[in-house]
């Protein structure tokens, strides 16, 4: 092959890299990961479907378990952009280690409520009730929101429950009522909302001595930390305290 050729041959493919290289890749799609309590989970899935419309080409993916599983894992370096706690305990180890990125507000409130098949088999009527020992109850483990406000509840009554099991998040517990591995359940009034016709709810009086108070910040290592605060302002608006109340909860003060 001739030089004149080589040299024409070695600049045509130069001058396509310099082509293709011109050529920006597509942009990828940015996603902010919102950790947040298992008991937030269909309000925040309406949340995040309304903060996607707002902002095409944005995806919201979100990390739903107990609140003391999610905070632990923000503390071991878990990524994250918002973390929405079930009460005000456990977002104090990620306010502690100095993670927050925003202070901490409160959004929203909760209290507990009984669950029980809608046959109702152990004629659950109140708080009292669930300390039979042939009652087949679930409560949450104490070191979850919902946990934490039951073990409230029983010392402001002197109630001795016999659980016969004990989740690390509140819909662990209602979802072995709907399957009807239990008589009755301790979760929330807005989880009992949501399960519609699957369960009866049992309100009970002694549940305003443990009303949670639901948190939220953004972090400070957040990937996408505008998206962070726009999505925790959705949450502090007008539009998103209407899907909480919505939802059954109330007020946040």
């Amino acid at each position: 092959m001739s030089t004149r050729v080589t040299t024409a041959i070695a600049s045509a493919l130069i001058g396509l890299g310099l082509a293709l290289s011109g050529c920006s890749a597509p942009p990828s799609t940015p996603t902010l990961t919102v950790f947040a309590a298992a008991s937030m989970k269909t309000t925040f899935t309406t949340l995040g479907q309304k903060f996607e419309a707002a902002h095409p080409g944005v995806k919201v993916a979100f990390n739903f378990a107990g609140a003391q599983t999610l905070s632990d894992q923000i503390i071991q370096g878990a990524s994250a952009d918002v973390f929405a706690s079930a009460n005000e305990a456990n977002m104090k180890p990620v306010t502690d280690a100095a993670l927050n990125a925003s202070e901490v507000k409160l959004y929203a409130s909760n209290q507990l409520e009984i669950a029980v098949p809608p046959s109702n088999p152990a004629k659950i009527s109140s708080f009292a009730d669930l300390g039979g020992k042939d009652v087949k109850l679930v409560i949450c483990a104490v070191a979850v929101p919902c946990g934490s406000a039951t073990q409230k509840v029983v010392a402001a009554t002197g109630v001795v429950l016999h659980p016969v099991s004990e989740e690390q998040a509140v819909t662990d517990v209602l979802a072995k009522v709907v399957a009807g591995e239990a008589d009755a359940g301790l979760v929330y009034r807005t989880d009992v909302i949501a399960a519609g016709s699957k369960v009866l709810g049992v309100p009970f009086p002694e549940s305003a001595k443990a009303i949670n108070r639901n948190t939220i910040v953004t972090l400070k290592k957040a990937p996408q930390p505008a998206l962070a605060q726009q999505f925790v302002d959705l949450v502090m608006s007008v539009e998103g305290q209407k899907v909480l109340a919505d939802a059954g909860f109330g007020a946040a003060g």
